[in-house]
Formats: C-alpha cells, sequence, structure tokens
C-alpha cells in the first residue's frame, strides 16, 4: 500500500471517529431529508439550513458504515458555507470522481479535472470506486443533500 493510500485511510477513519458536523438543527428553520440504503441499512438525515442562497449550517445524524459517515462528514466540511450553486458543483464533481457521471460537461457546466485541489480531502474517497458495493454507501449522503438542497429552495 503507498503512502498515499495511508494518507486516505487515515482521512476516512479521522472522518468516521470524529464526525464534522454531526448533529441536528431546529426545523423549522431547518430542513431535513433522509436517506436510506436498503442494500446495508445506513441511514443518515440532513439538517440544512439555506440563506440567501448561501449553505449558512448543515448537520449530519444517521447510522451507517465508516465509509457511509465519513462520507457525509467530508460533504458537510465541502459544502458549509458554500454558495447552493458551488454546492451542486460539488455535488456533481464528487459523482465524477466516483464515475457516476464521466462527462465533462453536466447540465451544461464543465466541471474541472478531479484532483487533490479541485476537491481537497474529498479525494480519500476516490479508492470506493474500487469496491462498486461501497459506492452506494459513499453517495448516499450526497443525494440525501441534494433532495435537501431541493427542499430549501422550494421554500
Amino acid at each position: 500500500m503507498s503512502g498515499l493510500e495511508d494518507l486516505y485511510r487515515e482521512i476516512i477513519l479521522d472522518h468516521y471517529k470524529n464526525p464534522r458536523n454531526q448533529g441536528t438543527l431546529e426545523t423549522p428553520p431547518a430542513v431535513v431529508e433522509q436517506g436510506y440504503n436498503p442494500l446495508c441499512g445506513d441511514e443518515v438525515k440532513v439538517f440544512l439550513v439555506v440563506e440567501d442562497e448561501i449553505v449558512k449550517d448543515i448537520k449530519i445524524d444517521g447510522q451507517g458504515c465508516s465509509i457511509s459517515r465519513s462520507s457525509a462528514s467530508l460533504m458537510s466540511n465541502a459544502v458549509k458555507g458554500k454558495s447552493v450553486k458551488d454546492a451542486q458543483t460539488t455535488i456533481r464533481t464528487f459523482k465524477k470522481m466516483l464515475a457516476l457521471k464521466d462527462e465533462d460537461d453536466i447540465d451544461g457546466e464543465t466541471i474541472e479535472p478531479i484532483n487533490e485541489h479541485t476537491v481537497g480531502e474529498l479525494i480519500a474517497l476516490q479508492g470506493v470506486v474500487k469496491f462498486p458495493v461501497r459506492i452506494k454507501c459513499a453517495t448516499l449522503p450526497w443525494n440525501t443533500l441534494t433532495q435537501a438542497l431541493q427542499s430549501a429552495m422550494a421554500k
């Protein structure tokens, strides 16, 4: 195993053992969406406060495997404080990284090449592609965030 793989494993374990933005937010003003993976039992709730099209606050609650929980933690760090548009771009970039979207142009938007500079710590989850069944674990929080963003913008 390379030193880089070790580093990525450490990032995943750190976010699993010490999840960022864990907890709940009062609803309203937060919207809450729940995601569930029936294959493994992972559950995630995303609590989201969007004001002036900015992700003002996000909390994650639920239970699941190390991949699901670390993905949720990394995701919450990646989108907190960003505009809704930038959060949506981050979601598309993350899915491209996991080869769920292989086009460079998604919904009329060019997605930058995937590297540590463009995705930061999220790059640690790129190794999940070696285990296709775990991709659903990694994307569960992201799909739930997509629903929460849609709900928040519909308010």
